[in-house]
C-alpha cells in the first residue's frame, strides 16, 4: 500500500511534495585539477587497475576529544571487516597509510578552492584549521580524512530565489572500492588523497527536480573555472532528504545528477511509510517501552527444507536462527519504496553489519508462501511460542554472524517505533536506496595536530578575484541570446573547450550554433572513435576557426581539419601537424578572393553557351567547377557570392558599348 499523499513518480506535483513537507539539500564533491595530491606530492589523476602489493588492516574506533565514541565507528566495529588495500607504487606513498606526517597543503588546490568560494559568494576564512574526520569503513587507510572549511554563508541564484550555500570544504578524496563480500572489503588507493572541494547547500530545495537542477548549477559553476576534473566519478553528490515528522537522511555518492529525482522521491516515500508504520504499531500497543523480541536456534526444524538458500546454508555447516517480533505481523510486507518493502530495511542491516552479504539473507512469515512450506511455519510458530500477531524472521550464517543478525533485526525493529532512524543510505541504480551506515555525529571530528593553522592573506584572495570567470548564469543568458537551445547549452557546459566559445563567436564572427556543434558534438564523436581530443590545445582550436573566418576553410572543412590534426596526434610515428599543414593536405594552401576570382575567370572561359543561353545555366556551370575544387575548404555561400559578383560584372561589361 502506497503511503498517503503519494502518487506514481511521474504524477507527483510540487503541491504534493509541499503537502508532505519535503526538504532537500546537497553536498557536491568535486575533484580539483591539480598535479599532485592534497597533503603529499604523489601525482593526482593516475588511475590504474594494476597493483604492486596488498596491505591488510583492521579498523578500531577511538575516543573523541570529549571522551565519546561516534555511533558510526561503533557500528563499523561490529562488522569485523578485513580491509585490503591494493597499491601501485606510482600513485601512493607512506603518507596515505599514516606512516609519514603530511606535507603542507598543496598551493594550487587551495587557489582553486578559493576561486570556487568566491564564485559561490562565500565569506572566506582568514585562517585555515585542518581537522580530522573519522572514517572506519576502510575507505581511508589512516582511519580519518583531513579536511578544512574555506568559506561560509554564500548563495547562488536559482529561478526567482536564492539557494543558501552553507560552506565549502577542502579535503582529500577516499579510496575506490573494488568489492565488499562477507567480512572482506577491498580498495584501490590510486584516488586516495586527491584534492576534493565539497559544496554544502541549505535544505532549500522543495522537489526532486529542483534538487537535480541546483546540482547542475553548482556543477556548471565548478566547471566554469576549467580547473576541476570531469568524467564519471569526478563529481559526486550526497543528497539530504527529510519530510515533515521525519529526519535528515543522507544518500551518499550519487555520481549522476539525473538519478537524483527518483532517489529523492523514493526516500520521501520511505520516510512517509516509516511514519505510518510507527503509527500502526503504536495503535497495536507497541512502543519503545513495550517492545518485545526473542530469538533461538531452529536449525534442526528447517534442516530438510526445500528452500534452496537455506538448505545450502545448513549443508555448509551454518546455523539458522529465528527471531520473533511481538505484534509485528503484516508490517514487514508494507511498501516503503517502489518495489521495496519494510522487510528490506532488516535485510540491509544484516547485510551491512552482520556481513551476511549473499542474498537472500533472510525470510519472514509475512511472505511465508514464497519460502518455507506452511507446515514448517507451523512448527516454527509452535517452537518459538509465537502468537498469530507476531512476525517470525529466519536468518542463517555462522554462529556469530547469525546471532549478530538477530540483534540487528531487533535494533532496527525497535527504531521503527521511533519513526525514521538517522541513516546514511546508498543510492541504487533502480532509484531506490539501501542502508549503508548510521548517520555520523559530531564526535567523529577533532583537530589535526600535525599541521599548523594556515593564514590566507587578502592579497592572495584579491589576486584570484581579479581573474574570476563570468558567472555561469550570465554566460548562459548571453548564449541563449545567440540562439543556442538548452540541449546545446548543456552539452557546451560539458565541453573542455567551453571557455573558448564566446571568444570564437565574438572575435571571428562565426555562426554561434555552428561553433557549439563543432565544440560539443563533432569533437565528442572524435573522442568516441578513439581520437585524442585532449591533445588539442586552445591555440589549435582558435587557429582552425580563424582560418574559417578568413575564408580559408569551409564549414565542412572545419571537421576535416580537426580530424587531420587529431589523427596526426594519435600517430606516435609522426609529428603532429598544425592548421597550415592540415589546410595544405586538403589540396590547396590559398583560397583568397583573388584566387577565387582567377578560378572563376577560368571557369567562364571554359563555359560553352548552348542554343538557349541563360545566366542560370552559366552560374550552375561555374559553381560546379569551383565546388569540385574547393569543397571542404571554402564555404558554398562565399563561393556563390563571388560567382554572382563576377558574373554580374561580366554581363555588365558585355552589354556596355
Amino acid at each position: 500500500m502506497i503511503p498517503a499523499g503519494f502518487k506514481p513518480f511521474e504524477e507527483m506535483l510540487p503541491e504534493d511534495y509541499a503537502s508532505i513537507g519535503l526538504k532537500c539539500g546537497l553536498e557536491v564533491h568535486q575533484q580539483l585539477l591539480t598535479r599532485t595530491k592534497l597533503f603529499c606530492r604523489c601525482p593526482a589523476g593516475r588511475f590504474t587497475n594494476d597493483c604492486d602489493c596488498e596491505i591488510l588492516r583492521h579498523m578500531r574506533p577511538t575516543l573523541s576529544e570529549l571522551g565519546e565514541y561516534d555511533g558510526t565507528a561503533l557500528m563499523e566495529k561490529k562488522t569485523r571487516k578485513n580491509i585490503y588495500y591494493r597499491l601501485h607504487h606510482e600513485t601512493v606513498c607512506t603518507y596515505e597509510f599514516d606512516d609519514t606526517p603530511p606535507f603542507f597543503l598543496a598551493d594550487d588546490a587551495l587557489d582553486i578552492a578559493i576561486e570556487l568560494a568566491l564564485l559561490l559568494r562565500l565569506n572566506t576564512v582568514q585562517e585555515l584549521h585542518i581537522a580530522r574526520k573519522q572514517y572506519l569503513d576502510g575507505s581511508i587507510p589512516a582511519g580519518f580524512q583531513r579536511t578544512t572549511i574555506l568559506g561560509v554563508d554564500g548563495w547562488i541564484p536559482y529561478k526567482e530565489r536564492r539557494i543558501h550555500i552553507w560552506q565549502l570544504e577542502l579535503e582529500e578524496d577516499s579510496c575506490r572500492e573494488v568489492s565488499d563480500v562477507g567480512h572482506d572489503r577491498v580498495y584501490r588507493t590510486d584516488r586516495l588523497g586527491m584534492p576534493l572541494a565539497e559544496v554544502v547547500t541549505g535544505p532549500d530545495m522543495r522537489t526532486p527536480q529542483e534538487t537535480a537542477e541546483v546540482g547542475e548549477v553548482i556543477r556548471r559553476l565548478c566547471r566554469s573555472t576549467g580547473k576541476v576534473r570531469t568524467g564519471y566519478g569526478a563529481a559526486r553528490q550526497d543528497v539530504n532528504v527529510s519530510v515533515r515528522g521525519g529526519t535528515r537522511i543522507e544518500i551518499k555518492g550519487v555520481p549522476q545528477l539525473w538519478r537524483i529525482p527518483r532517489l529523492v522521491y523514493n526516500e520521501a516515500m520511505r520516510q512517509c511509510s516509516l511514519l505510518e508504520i510507527k503509527s500502526e504499531l503504536n495503535s497495536r500497543g507497541v512502543t519503545p517501552n513495550t517492545f518485545r523480541h526473542y530469538s533461538d536456534d531452529v536449525t534442526r526444524i528447517v534442516a530438510k527444507t526445500h528452500y534452496g538458500p537455506m538448505r545450502a546454508a545448513v549443508a555448509g555447516g551454518h546455523v539458522v536462527r529465528c527471531i520473533v517480533l511481538k505484534e509485528f505481523a503484516g508490517v514487514l510486507n508494507r511498501l516503503t519504496q517502489e518495489h521495496t518493502t519494510f522487510g528490506k530495511e532488516l535485510s540491509d542491516r544484516i547485510r551491512v553489519i552482520s556481513c551476511l552479504t549473499h542474498l537472500p539473507n533472510m525470510v519472514h512469515s509475512d511472505t511465508a508462501s514464497e519460502s518455507l512450506y506452511g507446515k514448517d511455519w507451523q512448527k516454527l510458530h509452535k517452537r518459538m511460542k509465537a502468537d498469530h500477531g507476531d512476525a517470525l524472521i529466519l536468518v542463517w550464517g555462522d554462529q556469530r554472524d547469525a546471532k549478530c543478525a538477530c540483534d540487528e533485526v531487533a535494533i532496527r525493529a525497535k527504531e521503527a517505533l521511533i519513526g525514521v532512524p538517522a541513516d546514511t543510505r546508498q543510492g541504487l541504480k533502480d532509484g531506490t536506496n539501501g542502508f549503508e551506515r548510521v548517520l555520523p555525529g559530531a564526535q567523529r571530528m577533532y583537530p589535526d595536530t600535525d599541521l599548523p593553522p594556515l593564514l590566507i592573506d587578502s592579497a592572495r584572495v584579491d589576486r584570484i578575484r581579479a581573474t574570476l570567470p563570468a558567472y555561469i548564469w550570465d554566460w548562459d543568458k548571453r548564449c541563449r541570446s545567440l540562439g543556442l537551445n538548452e540541449e546545446l547549452l548543456t552539452c557546451l557546459h560539458r565541453s573542455s573547450f567551453r571557455h573558448l566559445y564566446l571568444s570564437i563567436v565574438d572575435e571571428f564572427d562565426c555562426d554561434p550554433t555552428f561553433v557549439a556543434v563543432i565544440l560539443c558534438q563533432r569533437l565528442k564523436s572524435f573522442k568516441r572513435c578513439g581520437l585524442p581530443i585532449d591533445g588539442l590545445t586552445d591555440q589549435l582550436v582558435l587557429d582552425v576557426f580563424r582560418a574559417t573566418a578568413k575564408g580559408r576553410c569551409s564549414r565542412d572543412g572545419v571537421e576535416k581539419i580537426f580530424r587531420i590534426i587529431l589523427e596526426s596526434i594519435a600517430d606516435a610515428q609522426s609529428e603532429p601537424v598544425d592548421v597550415e599543414s592540415a589546410l595544405l593536405s586538403l589540396g590547396e594552401d590559398s583560397a583568397t578572393d583573388q584566387a577565387l576570382d582567377e578560378q572563376l575567370a577560368d571557369a567562364l572561359r571554359a563555359f560553352k553557351p548552348g542554343r538557349q543561353e541563360s545566366g542560370g545555366r552559366r552560374h550552375r556551370f561555374v559553381m560546379g567547377r569551383l565546388m569540385h575544387k574547393y569543397r571542404g575548404r571554402v564555404d558554398g555561400t562565399r563561393l556563390a557570392q563571388r560567382a554572382h559578383l563576377i558574373l554580374s560584372q561580366n554581363v555588365a561589361n558585355s552589354s556596355s558599348p
